[in-house]
């Protein structure tokens, strides 16, 4: 057995000492290299190549439909007097960018206090082209997933939702989430029908006056709650008759008025058409 043994170690001491176990030795060494490689490093080139390809689409469309306003390089625009025609968007992130360009209020039709919602100028392609431009000019917050404003909630996260939304967006948007007026000729747009990753993008962000709504001041999970207590809001029948609007006092004092004076109007006439009987004469 030990004769055996010795002579197979000494048969591999001498392969050893061959002139071909170094090279033999390299080429396996970059054959096992090369081969994990392989199984893991292209998805992570592909997915870089693919964002740089994304951007450089991105900054061509930024060029044509955005850089009039926000300059060639997103560093903003001021006019002669020195306000603000064009805000810089370094840092803004990726999310405003869906939320301004998916909801069709950039680009802008015309200069105006507010931007307004209108149908989409890109698809859905080309708004992630641009939001991954501008989401390469600096850190901001980016799109949310799906998880994060859909999904089903417990009753009890339901009814927290509709506490976080009453106390926190009814002075403007008012109870029922159907918009409001503001300063300035500014309003608080209806939330019925948005989508729900536009809400949580619009809490995210902060668009136009609307304060920003952090995580550190809302967590996912309150914004996640709020967006449900709003789309379950929008299934349930209203038992009150006309909602008006539901803009409140404004429409339901003015169909009062209208109401009582139309009442009025109508009990004079039938006073003044109503037939009076006369005495008769006595003989």
């Amino acid at each position: 057995m030990r004769l055996l043994t010795r002579r197979i170690s000494g048969g591999l001491s001498a392969k050893r000492r061959s002139r071909f176990a170094a090279p033999v030795v390299l080429l396996l060494g970059l054959l096992i290299t090369g081969g994990a490689y392989a199984a893991l490093a292209p998805a992570n080139a592909n997915t870089k190549t693919d964002d740089a390809t994304t951007i450089a689409k991105g900054r061509a469309l930024f060029l044509v439909g955005c850089a009039s306003c926000h300059g060639k390089n997103a560093e903003g625009i001021l006019t002669v007097r020195g306000k603000n025609y064009g805000p810089a968007l370094a840092g803004v992130g990726a999310a405003a960018v869906d939320f301004q360009v998916g909801t069709g209020r950039m680009p802008m039709a015309q200069p105006g206090v507010q931007a307004l919602q209108k149908p989409p100028a890109y698809n859905a392609d080309e708004i992630e082209a641009l939001a991954a431009y501008v989401a390469s000019l600096g850190t901001g917050p980016s799109i949310p997933s799906a998880d994060q404003y859909s999904g089903k909630v417990s009753n009890q996260e339901l009814v927290e939702g509709g506490e976080f939304f009453r106390t926190n967006c009814t002075a403007c948007h008012n109870f029922a989430a159907a918009g409001g007026a503001l300063p300035g000729g500014k309003f608080a747009p209806s939330l019925v029908g948005v989508s729900a990753k536009h809400i949580y993008e619009a809490m995210l962000t902060g668009p136009q006056q609307m304060p920003v709504f952090s995580n550190g001041v809302l967590t996912p999970q309150d914004k996640k709650e709020i967006i449900s207590y709003l789309k379950s809001s929008e299934t349930e029948p209203n038992y009150g008759g006309f909602a008006l609007g539901s803009i409140g006092p404004v429409s339901e004092g003015m169909f009062a008025w209208l109401g009582v004076g139309v009442l009025v109007g109508f009990a004079v006439w039938i006073a003044a058409h109503t037939s009076r009987s006369k005495k008769k004469k006595e003989a």
